[in-house]
């Protein structure tokens, strides 16, 4: 794992609920989505910002696992983790936990997940490497 966890608090909308009354599966992949993009700015780089300097980041790869579901109104913690950095990807490990620790003190897994986001020309969508800037970032702060 790397050297830095980002964390990003997020609370369960009604929305983000099926019928019955927990978060909808595919929901996690949105929250794992909010957390990389805030944690791209916390780096500084928000990705409008890049879209205008042509690139992006597109996911490659999913693998998730569920373990337990959340429910409206939970407060939860999204981590985020890099695994590996690539001139032109990166794979993060996260994982979706109640912010607040159970009985014995330990957190509450619900998901977890491992994702390969490429960076790609927004024109073309082909995978291009990474500014030097972006790649020494990722490699001295979080790997």
């Amino acid at each position: 794992m790397s050297k830095a966890e980002f964390i990003l608090p997020v609370r369960v909308y009604y929305e983000d609920t099926d019928v019955a009354g927990v978060v909808y599966y595919a929901n996690y992949l949105k929250f794992y989505e909010r957390a990389r993009t805030e944690w791209l700015r916390s780096l500084g780089y928000d990705q409008d910002v890049l879209i205008e300097q042509g690139l992006a980041f597109a996911v490659a790869h999913v693998d998730a696992r569920y373990f337990a579901p959340a429910r409206f109104n939970d407060k939860l913690l999204v981590k985020t983790q890099i695994v590996k950095s690539r001139r032109a990807s990166v794979v993060f490990h996260q994982q979706v936990v109640m912010e607040e620790a159970g009985k014995n003190g330990e957190e509450k897994l619900l998901n977890e997940a491992t994702i390969k986001v490429a960076c790609v020309d927004v024109n073309t969508m082909i995978p291009i490497s990474m500014p030097d800037y972006l790649v020494e970032e990722i490699a001295s702060d979080w790997c």
